[in-house]
């Protein structure tokens, strides 16, 4: 009989080596291990230092945002950062884009200066025309005992040098923005922009005058409570940087100030208002929510005011 020299087939099985195959080993727990570790330290660095929502300022970018917790927990162990705490106070109402810049921006600032701060957006949701000062009452208001001063502060503008002193004005109420380095505002009379006054100060203007509706003007009116106060005014001294020392974000072509005069406002925008302010604020806090904006904390306050019509019917665009 003949037979075939062909040799049946036969199937070869290479041995799979990959590292998930196979039995479970001490070195495969080990290294999955490392890899977990690994990955969770970097997500950890950045979103601690903002890489992962970074917002562009200008040329640059937001400055690495330190981790909340461990600024807090380093502010309450060391004695530099001072006994005072700031209530930084942020009049606001539909300007979200500049806020995503200003709260992480002004969180950085503060913490490289050892100032403790908390951050408040007194956001209007009513149907009135907005009002600036009345907003700035209810931040006062609403901001606890563990701050004992303020910062009057317009959301557009960002402190660009270092120098620039946000701590405690034990002195008397301290214009930041002065006239001489603001980059739009340059009268002598000018309190706008970025002030600073204890609580106490602020508390014997009584406030500011809920008078104004729309925009311009409360600023103006509050320069005089601080004479009729007795309070000396101070501003910074040898700042070199002239009208470059802040960034105004504010864009006037896209985003238009409410300007109008109605009715008798127009006369009435530069009277004295000798016993509104605190004392006849009328308010109502709809909600309270506690945010965080590129790791920055922030207290965000939604307010509907009152308008007295007969009083003031300006508080309503005809």
């Amino acid at each position: 009989m003949m037979y075939s020299s062909r040799r049946k087939p036969v199937l070869y099985f290479k041995e799979d080596r990959r590292f998930w195959s196979g039995k479970c080993t001490v070195y495969k727990l080990f290294g999955l291990c490392m890899v977990l570790v690994l990955v969770s330290l970097l997500w950890l660095q950045l979103s601690c230092t903002g890489d992962m929502s970074r917002v562009a300022v200008d040329d640059g970018r937001i400055p690495h945002q330190p981790c909340p917790l461990e600024r807090q927990a380093s502010a309450a162990d060391d004695p530099s950062w001072g006994p005072h705490k700031l209530a930084l106070l942020i009049p606001f109402r539909e300007r979200f884009e500049e806020l995503l810049v200003f709260v992480p921006f002004m969180h950085t600032f503060l913490n490289n200066k050892k100032i403790l701060h908390k951050i408040f957006v007194i956001n209007q949701m009513d149907h009135y025309r907005f009002n600036r000062a009345s907003l700035i009452n209810v931040g006062y208001t609403e901001s606890g005992n563990d701050t004992d001063y303020i910062a009057m502060h317009d959301v557009d503008l960002l402190p660009l040098n270092e120098a620039l002193d946000y701590g405690f004005p034990e002195e008397g109420p301290f214009h930041v923005a002065s006239p001489e380095l603001h980059p739009l505002y340059h009268y002598k009379t000018y309190v706008g922009g970025i002030l600073l006054l204890t609580k106490q100060h602020y508390h014997m203007c009584n406030g500011m005058s809920n008078r104004f509706w729309g925009w311009g003007r409360e600023d103006d009116e509050f320069y005089r409570r601080l004479r009729t106060a007795g309070l000396q005014l101070f501003r910074p001294s040898e700042i070199k940087t002239g009208y470059k020392t802040f960034r105004h974000i504010h864009d006037p072509a896209w985003r238009k100030r409410d300007q109008k005069r109605v009715a008798a406002q127009k006369q009435e925008q530069f009277k004295v208002d000798p016993e509104g302010g605190l004392t006849n604020l009328q308010y109502k806090v709809e909600s309270r929510q506690e945010l965080t904006i590129s790791g920055a904390p922030v207290t965000v306050l939604n307010i509907k005011l009152e308008c007295d019509t007969d009083k003031t019917p300006w508080c309503l665009l005809n």
